[in-house]
């Protein structure tokens, strides 16, 4: 839960500033954010590059043909870069063989397949401009500085709103960014040379929604079937977990993580629009996940996904919490018990939350005939939340898993 250690760290750099030659104006290199964004649009291969035409235009007009709406012309202009384009790994915020050489290879680094894309967008009628950032692993920008930044993306503007875009991945969607790239704020570059910090830490929860109906047996034998839904970065960080993996080699990572568990009939929706969530759906078979003991059934109410270990162990903290994006798991289960056996006992429902909502966590359990309803929301609200808040999320994390391992006991009529 740290985003980067370097972040932290006491350092010193040196950059130019100015320069003062006689007779001649003092040049401003980096003692404002203006003068950082007007030296770096003057290079050739930036400024130039970016205000290239000529390359693209055909398959432009065919591109937004049909199209009605801004917002729907910057979805389709971003898909087709994605598609077209093939990161060739490099970062930068300059190009290396410019853009129509990239264009036409269908490959370039970040710089060049980001131009293309701002190029498009301003030639179709949307405002577009590049926004400098520096990626996690290479540190923060907290003061004017040439040198920090080693790639860049587009930010769109409809109704005076920015809709950031980052087409170097083919799994990411509107303001959906790789996780490298959030990482504190970006310089928006504008060609006047003007320039404004842009916020990159997300703020919009993304969603995981579990639904599971379960049936157990008294040897304490679960069978059941699974529906899974993710949306935005949870849905971004499975397409790419799942993009290097072969199906095979999934599903036993995907029963492993899930206790042992083995999965039948495993289906994923549609993953062509990735503007939607993904949906996952499967059956599963389980004799790990209650214990028989003297006649009695005991099970933990989020079967296999329960927690058991707090991730906060240390006594002090001094970086702050890092959990990429704000958050919300919600679990529905509904638990059919075995002929013969009745509910003798339901862990408690309880609502738990910390100061400032920054986290929270509720559980409701029913008995309803034969079956066991059991409702579980979590939620992080911040990407990123003070030290000063350790001792509260380390208590919260552990009251957390304490409810999560309280057990439902089942006892023969």
């Amino acid at each position: 839960y740290v985003d980067n250690l370097k972040n932290y760290r006491s350092s010193i750099q040196h950059e130019l500033e100015r320069t003062r030659f006689p007779f001649e104006a003092v040049k401003d290199y980096s003692i404002t954010w203006d003068g950082v964004a007007k030296n770096i649009f003057d290079f050739n291969s930036f400024g130039r590059e970016l205000n290239k035409e000529g390359y693209y235009e055909e398959d432009l007009k065919r591109i937004v043909l049909n199209v009605n709406g801004e917002l729907e012309k910057v979805d389709a202009v971003f898909k087709f870069v994605k598609n077209k384009m093939n990161w060739n790994e490099y970062k930068g915020i300059l190009t290396e063989k410019g853009v129509k050489k990239a264009y036409q290879d269908e490959t370039g680094n970040v710089a060049e397949i980001n131009f293309i894309l701002i190029a498009m967008l301003n030639k179709a009628g949307i405002k577009a401009n590049p926004v400098l950032i520096s990626t996690r692993e290479n540190g923060v920008p907290v003061y004017p500085n040439r040198t920090v930044f080693n790639a860049l993306i587009a930010a769109a503007e409809i109704d005076g709103k920015q809709i950031l875009l980052d087409a170097t991945s083919k799994f990411t969607s509107l303001n959906i960014l790789p996780f490298p790239d959030l990482n504190w704020t970006g310089r928006l570059i504008n060609k006047d040379g003007s320039s404004k910090e842009i916020n990159l830490v997300p703020d919009k929860v993304s969603n995981e929604n579990i639904n599971l109906l379960v049936s157990i047996n008294g040897q304490g034998k679960i069978v059941g079937s699974a529906r899974i839904q993710k949306t935005d970065y949870e849905a971004l960080n499975f397409r790419e977990n799942k993009s290097s993996l072969q199906s095979e080699r999934y599903l036993e990572k995907l029963e492993s993580n899930l206790g042992g568990i083995l999965i039948d009939d495993y289906k994923l929706s549609d993953d062509i629009n990735l503007s939607s969530s993904i949906i996952e759906s499967f059956s599963f078979l389980s004799n790990k996940h209650c214990d028989v003991i003297e006649g009695k059934i005991y099970i933990a109410p989020l079967l296999f996904y329960n927690d058991t270990k707090n991730p906060f162990v240390e006594d002090k903290r001094q970086m702050p919490i890092y959990f990429g994006f704000p958050k919300q798991e919600k679990y529905n289960i509904n638990i059919e018990i075995p002929p013969g056996y009745k509910v003798e006992s339901l862990p408690e429902s309880v609502k738990v939350s910390t100061v400032d909502g920054i986290a929270s966590f509720s559980i409701n359990i029913l008995s309803v005939g034969n079956k066991i309803q059991i409702a579980v929301t979590k939620e992080i609200s911040k990407a990123i939340v003070s030290a000063d808040y350790y001792d509260v999320l380390k208590d919260f994390f552990q009251q957390m898993i304490n409810k999560e391992n309280e057990k439902i006991v089942l006892s023969k009529v």
